[in-house]
């Protein structure tokens, strides 16, 4: 009696882990034997390239439309002024450093924010 109690509990171990990964969503699939076969969807990558480059992008589109609405001196100035600050104001000053697309991008938005 001890093995077939032994036995069905290690099949409700493994139903209930196969349902908790189904938790999150399943895909149906219909085998070569007509068996419809359900699995656990797939879990997406963490950070996809796209993300990163949209984000890259937006930064850059930021620094652009500050340094056009400010003025490159300005701009500048304030940039001096972060730099003598605390560790993260430096960091910060440091990666709002102008860049040539930034500063292309700031060109062409000039005359639209003035």
């Amino acid at each position: 009696m001890g093995d077939a109690f032994q036995g069905f509990d290690t099949r409700l171990k493994s139903i209930e882990r196969k349902r908790a990964g189904m938790e999150r969503g399943y895909v149906g699939r219909v085998g070569k034997d007509g068996l419809i076969v359900f699995r656990p969807k797939r879990r997406q990558g963490g950070i996809s390239l796209r993300g990163i480059f949209y984000l890259v992008a937006g930064f850059i589109f930021f620094k652009a439309v500050i340094i056009a609405h400010l003025g490159a001196g300005l701009y500048e100035e304030r940039l001096a002024q972060l730099a003598e600050g605390s560790v993260v104001e430096q960091a910060g000053a440091a990666v709002m450093q102008p860049d040539a697309v930034s500063a292309m991008f700031a060109s062409k938005l000039r005359p639209f924010l003035r």
